[in-house]
């Protein structure tokens, strides 16, 4: 009986294992069934799309090109000294006044430059019981015009005027009263400089360059012949006092070099030098000058600045002549 058991259940696993497997790999005939797909959200058919274009109006920019740039700095200086009548350290009331104007303008478009830089400078001081007396006195006007044919070199053509704006002094004393006198020197356009030059310029940055004038004129103008003082001004600026000159002019070979450029946070350096070496002279007449300005900017409104020339010409004076100036004051740049 026990074995009778056994062998129905192998034959009950073996027939169901057939069974299953026999209707697993049957094919189930489908047709006539109703069978629901899913629908697809996508359309079946792709229809024709309609639009219409919109015309849409070019946009047009009025901006134009600028090949200008201007800068504009302009400085006031005013230093006041007061003392009462009992100060024991010693001292004489004071007041100076000073203000320079620079202005520079530059074009330039494809291989065509223009510059003009205009420096103005005056400044006075009057102390207690003594003559008014100037700081500084200029009037600088260059213009160049550049025509680039390399990388680094120019073809110029400048024309510079230099004179000042008030009369200079020299002073003596009275040997009787001790009072200042004062004996006239130089005046507006006494003397006046007017130079033109061509040649050419070698610029490598945009904060130095170095004319080479090869043709150089230089005409020397003094208006007013009373300032040949034989005492005080026995230079004549080079023109023969006896023939009662006014007027002179000069064929030179001359180099100019000119450095501008911020060389510290807030503290620029500018210089310029120029020697003059007349065709028709020794070479012991050689002109040379020297323009340094060193500014320190304090805060947005103060700035300090030291300005230094010093000029080296035998028809003016054999020994160099140099003058020196700080001040502390107002500065302004447009734009800023």
């Amino acid at each position: 009986m026990k074995r009778f058991n056994i062998c129905l259940l192998l034959l009950l696993i073996v027939t169901s294992g057939a069974v299953a497997q026999e209707i697993d790999t049957i094919p189930i005939n489908t047709k006539g069934l109703e069978i629901k797909l899913k629908r697809s959200p996508l359309p079946a058919r792709t229809g024709t799309i309609l639009y219409k274009p919109t015309p849409i109006a070019p946009l047009v920019l009025s901006e134009k090109i600028n090949y200008w740039k201007t800068v504009t700095a302009i400085g006031i200086d005013l230093n006041q000294g007061q003392y009462s009548k009992n100060w024991k350290g010693g001292g004489v009331n004071n007041i100076a006044i000073g203000g320079l104007l620079n202005y520079r303008t530059i074009y330039s478009k494809e291989s065509y430059s223009f510059t003009s830089e205009l420096r103005l400078e005056y400044g006075k001081v009057k102390n207690k019981d003594q003559l008014q007396k100037k700081t500084k006195d200029r009037i600088f006007w260059d213009n160049k015009a550049n025509l680039q044919f390399s990388k680094s070199w120019f073809f110029y053509g400048a024309v510079t005027f230099e004179s000042q704006f008030d009369r200079g002094f020299a002073y003596s004393r009275d040997n009787i009263t001790n009072d200042e006198i004062p004996h006239l020197i130089s005046k507006f356009m006494a003397p006046g400089y007017i130079t033109e030059s061509i040649g050419f310029e070698y610029k490598p940055t945009n904060y130095f360059s170095t004319r080479f004038g090869t043709g150089t004129a230089k005409q020397t103008l003094v208006l007013d012949t009373s300032v040949f003082d034989k005492t005080y001004n026995k230079g004549s600026f080079g023109l023969d006092t006896l023939k009662n000159m006014n007027f002179r002019n000069e064929l030179a070979f001359q180099i100019t070099s000119q450095f501008d450029k911020q060389i510290f946070t807030n503290v620029g350096l500018y210089f310029r030098y120029n020697m003059f070496i007349p065709y028709d002279r020794p070479l012991d007449h050689v002109d040379h000058s020297l323009d340094v300005r060193l500014t320190s900017k304090i805060n947005r409104f103060m700035n300090a600045t030291i300005t230094g020339t010093a000029l080296f010409d035998k028809d003016a004076d054999k020994e160099i002549q140099a003058r020196q100036n700080l001040s502390i004051g107002f500065g302004f740049t447009f734009p800023r």
